[in-house]
């Protein structure tokens, strides 16, 4: 299993038990959906690494304990302490509407209902306050904050992304 098939799922942050429990922080709003896996894979020397799950359960409110097969002791979970655990992306809920996920839209083309074509999304950047889709406008890049009220409408099937931005916005960047 390659990472580009994988999504992101958390990372294992402590150890809870001298049995080889472990705590995962997960990377989600909805940490319910993933208290029943079977199994993850983890980010071990560079490689992903299936690892199966004997148990597991919520602990606290976005942290999930688990106890894998052969991780029986404090230093057996030592040796995974900090890594990171990754699920396949056939594994992710399907969004509905104007919901998506990061990963599904790069190279969606966007369309402003003033300016009209904009460009190709290239990635997205969510190390601001506010995410930005980031735009290749030939050779040119263009940021739209990804919000709400300026996202009119996603065509999955036409692969573009319908927003209506402030006026000037678009045209600060060219």
């Amino acid at each position: 299993m390659k990472k580009e098939e994988c999504f992101y799922l958390g990372k294992i942050v402590s150890k809870f038990s001298f049995k080889g429990e472990v705590l995962i922080k997960l990377d989600t709003d909805e940490p319910e959906t993933y208290s029943k896996m079977e199994s993850v894979f983890i980010d071990y020397n560079n490689n992903l690494v299936p690892f199966f799950i004997e148990k597991s359960a919520l602990h606290k409110s976005d942290l999930l304990r688990v106890k894998f097969e052969d991780i029986d002791s404090e230093e057996d979970a030592d040796d995974l302490m900090k890594a990171e655990i990754y699920l396949p992306l056939t594994l992710l809920p399907k969004l509905e509407g104007d919901q998506f996920y990061y990963h599904e839209i790069i190279g969606f083309q966007i369309v402003d209902n003033i300016f009209g074509e904009v460009g190709i999304i290239t990635s997205i950047n969510d190390t601001t306050a506010q995410a930005l889709f980031e735009i290749d406008r030939n050779g040119t890049e263009i940021l739209i904050p990804m919000n709400d009220e300026f996202i009119d409408k996603v065509d999955r099937e036409a692969k573009v992304i319908y927003v209506n931005t402030p006026e000037g916005l678009i045209d600060l960047y060219l």
